[in-house]
């Protein structure tokens, strides 16, 4: 039951799952969300790679702290930004913010 197979599967089901959550949500904080779930799918699949067929296991997982550090920078940035909009608009809607084009 824990082949490859099954963790490649359930990190490309959370990534698919990520990038239609971008395009799908108009809120900020969706956005962010379906972000991390993609970051979360690449993730899984550098580690399944490292458990079946890495030769030196100590690689996939440098890439996926290197991903987890990435991510929780993202994460500050992104919600400063939508803290920036929210006080700026009153709002957090992905159309609205189209109003700050200068």
């Amino acid at each position: 039951m824990n082949s490859l197979y099954t963790y490649l599967f359930l990190g490309a089901l959370l990534f698919s799952l990520g990038i239609f959550g971008v395009f799908q949500r108009r809120s900020l904080i969706g956005m962010l969300i379906a972000i991390e779930l993609m970051l979360t799918g690449a993730s899984i699949n550098f580690m399944a790679f490292n458990r079946f067929l890495a030769p030196d296991p100590i690689v996939g997982q440098i890439y996926t702290l290197f991903i987890m550090g990435i991510a929780a920078a993202e994460a500050a940035i992104a919600l400063s930004i939508i803290v920036a909009v929210f006080r700026r608009l009153r709002s957090i809607n992905i159309e609205r913010a189209q109003e700050l084009r200068g």
